[in-house]
């Protein structure tokens, strides 16, 4: 009894460095190490001869002895140099709840919080794996287990893909540089795994005991050596960029001319990635850990992304000039205008696979996307085959010109207004306020009605008046109409019709016919009000009066009550020729009272 509770205190408890001293104790440890260590050898043994081996994870007992044997082989592979050991620190990361990823932590701080994980539990305990319970009492499923006197859990998945089984809690893996730094100082117990391997930086090595102690997670010499990267990686962007500046004024005195000019655009990207590189070589050596390392790193990544990105962006500028400077010693202009169109289609390709590269780069996998239309060939083909179709509709466009942005067309059944001529198709934005796209495959093979290209826009209108209106006012409304016409100066003169065209319902039908000439459909839209104005002002001056579809009760009155039938044929033709060109009553454009939404 007295061996067996040695060998407990021994194996399970933060005791167990004071168990060491009593008599036996060493003993104990021996035949504890053999206990332990034996199974645990097969089990490596095993893992050797099958690589395909499943990682156990089905009870907190499982978890826990496959993490100490991933990382006992990681220590031993660090020591050897053995590739194979050395993976087994991916098995050890497996052994963690996939949620660590949601918390922020990519793969390279999950490693990071294997290795700060086993330096800890090596400190401060030997495990003993059959003390480990497999359930609950009443031999109900655990949903958490914890080790002795630790933070360090393991809890149950009871959701995901991994549902069933049993991984170190996200608090564990998030927590454990902080474990790490708590228990460093402690020596590996004896009988124990003897850590990872792990080696401190050697910046912290050989850095003062002052400049030891944490801030905000971050050691003093970790802040003084970021102060310092600062200014280098600034300092070293303007080495390059003078560098680069020297080069361009060397090149300029060669005979080509892309020479100098990719010297001059590169000189800011260029200079900015060099900084990237000192900024990512000085993290590398720092050692950071937790938010402060995750946060450096993006941001780094990002900016190193961008830098990148913006080099080759630059460089399709000057591949475009050296084209456009191709395109204009040749006779033919079609090549002038493919110019514009090769240069946005390489910069649309930088921006895309740039942007795909830099999202991947930051671990969302997006490549494999690319990768499986490599691999879809024949899908592959039979999908470009509209790209292309689309691609050459668009040459169509560019080089025939059936219209363009701001005009008005009506194709495939879409009426609407020029917005946007891209690459695969035109954009065009309805009188519905709805962008509708079609493919440049169809509009280069549809017929193309361009509203934006007519000289003049026709305007039909019918006005009906009244059957109590005079034959003479009427002549004198047709005149006047015609005056309205012949005094706008956007109407066309050679062409319109002002006639009493038939007798409605209840109303004497007038037909006006006429051309406007405006670029737009705002301006058509403003001078056909400035025509209906006069007509109203016209109607209203001569006495007659507009119709509608109701039933009334007319009471007859005579001449002297109703003075706008009083009016002589003469007084009536005065009146009509008032609202002719140069008339008194003329108002063209209006009175004033009215601004034009194009005005304001």
């Amino acid at each position: 009894m007295e061996r067996r509770s040695i060998l407990t205190q021994y194996t399970c408890g933060p005791g167990a460095l004071h168990s060491a001293r009593r008599p036996g104790s060493m003993l104990a440890a021996a035949l504890a190490a053999l206990i332990i260590f034996a199974p645990a050898a097969s089990r490596a043994q095993e893992a050797t001869e099958n690589p395909l081996a499943p990682l156990k994870t089905d009870s907190p007992r499982d978890t826990m002895r496959a993490f100490m044997e991933s990382m006992d082989a990681f220590r031993r592979g660090r020591s050897s140099g053995d590739g194979q050991q050395l993976r087994q620190i991916h098995a050890a990361v497996r052994c963690f709840d996939p949620a660590i990823a949601e918390a922020g932590l990519d793969s390279e701080q999950a490693e990071q919080a294997a290795i700060d994980l086993k330096e800890t539990i090596d400190r401060i305990i030997v495990v003993q794996y059959d003390r480990i319970p497999l359930s609950n009492l009443d031999g109900s499923p655990l949903k958490r287990w914890r080790l002795r006197n630790t933070e360090i859990s393991i809890v149950l998945m009871e959701s995901g893909d991994r549902a069933g089984e049993y991984l170190f809690s996200v608090d564990t893996v998030r927590r454990a540089g902080e474990f790490f730094a708590r228990t460093e100082h402690l020596p590996y117990l004896p009988g124990s795994g003897g850590g990872a391997g792990y080696r401190r930086p050697w910046l912290q090595r050989y850095a003062p005991a002052w400049l030891r102690s944490e801030f905000a997670g971050v050691f003093w010499w970790q802040w003084a050596a970021i102060m310092a990267a600062i200014p280098g990686g600034l300092l070293l962007r303007l080495l390059v960029r003078l560098m680069l500046r020297s080069i361009q004024a060397f090149a300029s005195r060669s005979r080509f001319q892309w020479d100098h000019e990719l010297a001059e655009r590169a000189a800011d990207p260029a200079s900015l990635l060099a900084a990237v590189g000192l900024w990512a070589l000085a993290l590398q050596l720092l050692g950071l850990s937790g938010l402060p390392h995750l946060i450096l790193k993006a941001a780094l990544q990002i900016v190193g992304s961008i830098s990148v990105i913006w080099l080759f962006y630059r460089a399709t500028d000057v591949v475009a000039a050296s084209l456009k400077r191709v395109a204009a010693g040749t006779e033919s202009t079609l090549d002038d205008q493919l110019v514009p169109l090769v240069a946005r289609s390489l910069k649309v390709f930088v921006l895309l696979v740039g942007g795909l590269a830099a999202i991947q780069n930051l671990g969302i996998n997006v490549m494999s996307l690319l990768a499986g239309l490599g691999l879809g060939g024949l899908a592959f083909a039979l999908a470009a085959r509209d790209t292309v179709a689309n691609f050459f509709g668009s040459l169509v466009i560019f080089v025939d010109r059936p219209f363009q942005l701001g005009d008005w067309i009506v194709v495939g059944g879409q009426e609407g207004t020029v917005e946007e001529i891209g690459f695969r198709s035109t954009r065009i934005r309805t009188f519905y306020n709805s962008l509708v796209s079609v493919p440049n495959s169809e509009i280069a093979n549809a017929k193309i009605d361009n509203m934006g290209r007519r000289d003049y826009r026709r305007t039909v209108a019918k006005l009906g008046l009244v059957y109590d209106t005079s034959a003479e006012q009427m002549e004198a409304f047709l005149e006047g109409c015609k005056n309205i016409i012949k005094a706008n100066a956007h109407t066309r003169k050679d062409y319109y019709q002002v006639v009493f065209s038939e007798w409605g319902d209840s109303a004497l039908v007038v037909m006006l016919y006429f051309f406007l000439k405006s670029p737009d459909w705002s301006r058509e839209l403003y001078e056909r009000q400035n025509v209906y104005l006069e007509v109203l002002r016209l109607a209203h001056r001569i006495g007659v009066s507009f119709a509608f579809p109701t039933q009334t009760i007319h009471v007859e009155q005579s001449d002297r009550e109703n003075p706008a039938k009083a009016h002589t044929p003469e007084h009536l033709r005065t009146l009509a020729a008032e609202f002719g060109p140069g008339g008194k009553r003329s108002r063209p454009q209006g009175q004033g009272l009215f601004t034009p939404i194009f005005r304001e």
